[in-house]
Order: C-alpha cells, then structure tokens, then sequence
C-alpha cells in the first residue's frame, strides 16, 4: 500500500542557524527553482545585516517581529449574492496571516532594484519592524479596503 502525504507542516524541520520553524518557512518561500542553498544564502546574510544595523537586538527577534507586523487581521473576499457580488469583510486564519505576510515582504523586497537581495530584504524586513515600507503599505490598504466595506459584514457567514 502506497504510503499516504504528509502535511508540509509536519515535514518541515528548523533551519540549521537559527533553529526556528518560521525561518526555515520562509527561506522556503524565498527559494525559486528549487535553490534552497541560494535562499539560505540570501536570508542569513539579510540576517547578518540587520544582526549589524540594529545591535541591541537578535536579527531573529527583528524578522518575527516584522512578520508579525505585516499579518492581515481582517480581509475582503467577494461574495456572490443575489446575482450581485459584495466585497465582504472576514477574519484571516492564522495560516492564511503567516503566508500573505511572507508573500508580501519578498513581493516587496523583489520590486525595489539596484541592490542585492540580501540588502534588500535585508531593508524590507527593518521596514517592517519599524511598521513602514512596502509590505506594511500593502497590509494597510487590505484593511482600509475591509474598513471600507463594513457595510457588508452581516454576509459573512
């Protein structure tokens, strides 16, 4: 009998440096082509920069604390009712939260050129955990959207 998949989330061990799950997620969502050694590469030496810019701080302390900050708390999803679709406000699950973050912040760090990633991710990430920059704009604007369209929560069911 064939042996059945597993949840990524039960495969997935911590990164070697930092021993941390999350790192170790996000270093997968950075990878592109299946180069992990290249992710690694780009997100300890991200790691290292922020390790010298702010010195009072643990670099993995800044990265969570910048993940947590970009977390969506509330999105807009479309709804079709009545032959008409509304933009309904809803919770974000806690998993949904972690990958929009993620997605978010290399989506932003991809944008800006002229730099190498590192630094680049490197300066997304002390963004974030300063609540400015790119990916914090994004979160901003998905819950200005929701604000906006309150009118309609008494759909979201």
């Amino acid at each position: 009998m064939a042996k059945k998949f597993t949840r990524s989330s039960q495969q997935l061990k911590p990164d070697a440096k930092y021993n941390s799950k999350l790192a170790s997620k996000f270093i997968n969502c950075l990878m592109w082509d299946g180069k992990k050694s290249t992710a690694q590469r780009v997100f300890y030496d991200a790691m290292d920069i922020i390790g010298k810019k702010i010195s009072d701080t643990q670099a993995l302390d800044v990265f969570e604390k910048a993940i947590n900050n970009v977390r969506p708390l509330i999105e807009v999803r479309s709804k079709r009712i009545g032959g008409a679709s509304y933009q309904v406000p809803m919770q974000v699950s806690p998993k949904r939260q972690q990958s929009l973050a993620f997605r978010w912040i290399l989506q932003s760090a991809r944008t800006k050129k002229g730099k190498p990633m590192c630094e680049r991710l490197a300066s997304e990430l002390m963004d974030a955990y300063d609540e400015h920059g790119g990916a914090m704009t994004t979160r901003e604007n998905v819950h200005r959207m929701a604000e906006a369209n309150k009118a309609f929560a008494h759909f979201a069911w």
